[in-house]
C-alpha cells in the first residue's frame, strides 16, 4: 500500500511517495510558491513575440537543485461567441536528479479561467528552452486571447505542446539554457476587466539555474 507522507515548510506542501507514479503525485502537490525566490540563476529565457497588455508579475523558483522536468496549462476552452481568453496559465513540475518521486510545481501568477491539463514530462533531463503561440491584437473592438500555446524542448531532445488553442502562430524559439536547465517561471498577464475584453496571458519567460547532472 502506497502512504503519502506530507511535510509542511512555510505553507509549502511536497509529497514523497516511491510507489506512485509521477501522474499520481500531481494530484497530492501544491506549489512552492515563492519560497525559493533568493536562488541564484544564470539567465533569462525570452521571445520576442508576446503580446502588449498586463504587467510583469511575480517569479517563482524551483528549489536549489531542482529542475522543471514537466509541464501543464491552464486553458479556457472556446466559448462560441463570449469572451475568449485561451492559455490562462502555465505550471512547471520541479525534480531533482531526475527523481520523479518528490515534486514541487511552480507557476506564477495565472489567469482565472479554465481548467489545468494533466502534465506531461519530459522522458529524462530537463526542460530548456520554450516557444509560445501568440494571437496578435485584434484591434478596439475584437476579441483579444493574446497566448493560445506553448511548446517546451527537453535536454534529452523531445519536444512537448501543451493542449492549448489555436487562434495564435507560434514565433521563433528562445535560446537554450546552456548549462542545466529551467528553473524558473515569471508571467505577464492582464488583470481581469470586469466584463471587459479579457487576454489574461500575454507573455512569460524562464530563468536558467547551472547544474553538471541534469542531462
Amino acid at each position: 500500500i502506497c502512504r503519502t507522507q506530507r511535510y509542511i515548510f512555510c505553507h509549502i506542501l511536497v509529497v514523497s511517495c516511491p510507489c506512485a507514479t509521477t501522474e499520481s503525485l500531481w494530484f497530492a502537490n501544491d506549489r512552492a510558491g515563492v519560497a525559493f525566490n533568493s536562488r541564484e540563476y544564470k539567465s533569462l529565457l525570452t521571445v520576442s513575440n508576446g503580446e502588449r497588455f498586463g504587467t510583469w508579475t511575480w517569479p517563482e523558483m524551483c528549489p536549489e537543485s531542482f529542475f522543471a522536468v514537466g509541464f501543464s496549462v491552464r486553458v479556457e476552452s472556446n466559448q462560441y461567441g463570449s469572451d475568449d481568453t485561451a492559455l490562462n496559465g502555465i505550471r512547471l513540475v520541479c525534480a531533482k536528479d531526475g527523481n520523479r518521486n518528490f515534486l514541487y510545481t511552480i507557476e506564477s501568477h495565472t489567469g482565472y479561467f479554465g481548467d489545468w491539463s494533466q502534465p506531461q514530462y519530459c522522458p529524462s533531463g530537463v526542460l530548456t528552452s520554450f516557444q509560445i503561440s501568440v494571437e496578435p491584437h485584434q484591434g478596439l473592438f475584437g476579441d483579444d486571447t493574446a497566448v493560445n500555446n506553448i511548446r517546451f524542448r527537453c535536454s534529452s531532445n523531445p519536444t512537448l505542446e501543451g493542449p492549448g488553442m489555436g487562434w495564435g502562430e507560434y514565433g521563433h524559439w528562445s535560446e537554450e539554457c546552456p548549462d542545466g536547465g529551467i528553473c524558473g517561471i515569471e508571467t505577464k498577464m492582464e488583470e481581469y476587466q470586469y466584463g471587459l475584453d479579457d487576454s489574461t496571458l500575454n507573455d512569460v519567460r524562464f530563468h536558467c539555474c547551472a547544474s553538471q547532472q541534469v542531462r
